[in-house]
């Protein structure tokens, strides 16, 4: 544990050196928030409440999305990679490390749209309510953990940085988080139970409220963790080989 966290610690000073990686991650869910949450539903406790949860999930998607996806394959690019794969203490600490700072650094980015919730809305959450939805941030991280992880160790940089930025606008759309539960398109509307999105905005959205999830987004939800859990894990051992052979 005390080496996960020292490699937690260097993320997180990696990160701080280029603030501008944390401004990225928080930047379009607390745009989302200010364009379209705030003039449509502020004055709506309700609505307000549920789409604060819905840029809390897009904000999760964007900092795993882009945190694991494309700093795990810049890290790759770095002489200094190759050479901890050496080291006796194996390749745990450090995954664990870049883990619990890309959590530290889910829950930064979210802290706009909880302000702009706060101050600007009439978004309200009870102190249960409220602590529910700080581990479902935890909860809901897992599969975009994995999708970041897959993109980061299976694609060099450039494409990794296309790739990501391919992927998180139409998870986030195509899974609702654009809109109210019951407010989307009806072409929305049938896959978003497909998407891992829609299954993680389901459960912030019990968390928040007295939603109740959809079994089928729920089971998606869990078919998309071992799906992506299967791919990451490739993507690792792939890279793994072409390091050593």
């Amino acid at each position: 544990m005390t080496l996960a966290l020292v490699h937690a610690r260097y993320q997180l000073l990696e990160i701080v050196r280029i603030p501008v990686a944390v401004f990225g991650s928080a930047f379009f869910p607390a745009a989302a928030m200010l364009f379209f949450v705030v003039p449509f539903a502020g004055d709506d406790r309700v609505a307000a409440t549920y789409a604060t949860a819905a840029m809390v999930t897009f904000s999760v998607l964007t900092a795993n999305i882009f945190q694991y996806g494309v700093g795990v394959a810049e890290d790759r690019d770095q002489p200094w990679n190759p050479y901890t794969r050496t080291l006796p203490a194996g390749p745990a600490p450090r995954l664990a490390g870049r883990i619990l700072a890309g959590l530290v650094l889910t829950y930064v980015s979210m802290l706009p749209v909880v302000v702009i919730a706060a101050v600007a809305t009439a978004a309200r959450v009870t102190p249960v309510q409220f602590l529910l939805a700080l581990a479902t941030v935890a909860v809901i991280s897992v599969p975009f953990t994995l999708m970041g992880l897959a993109i980061g160790y299976s694609l060099p940089s450039k494409a990794a940085i296309v790739v990501a930025q391919i992927v998180f606008f139409p998870l986030a759309f195509g899974g609702g988080l654009l809109s109210g539960p019951d407010d989307a398109p009806g072409f929305i509307k049938a896959v978003a139970p497909y998407l891992p999105t829609r299954g993680a905005v389901e459960l912030m959205w019990a968390a928040c409220t007295d939603w109740r999830p959809a079994p089928r987004a729920l089971v998606s939800l869990v078919a998309w963790v071992v799906v992506l859990a299967a791919l990451a894990g490739w993507a690792y051992r792939r890279d793994e080989g072409r390091r050593f052979s």
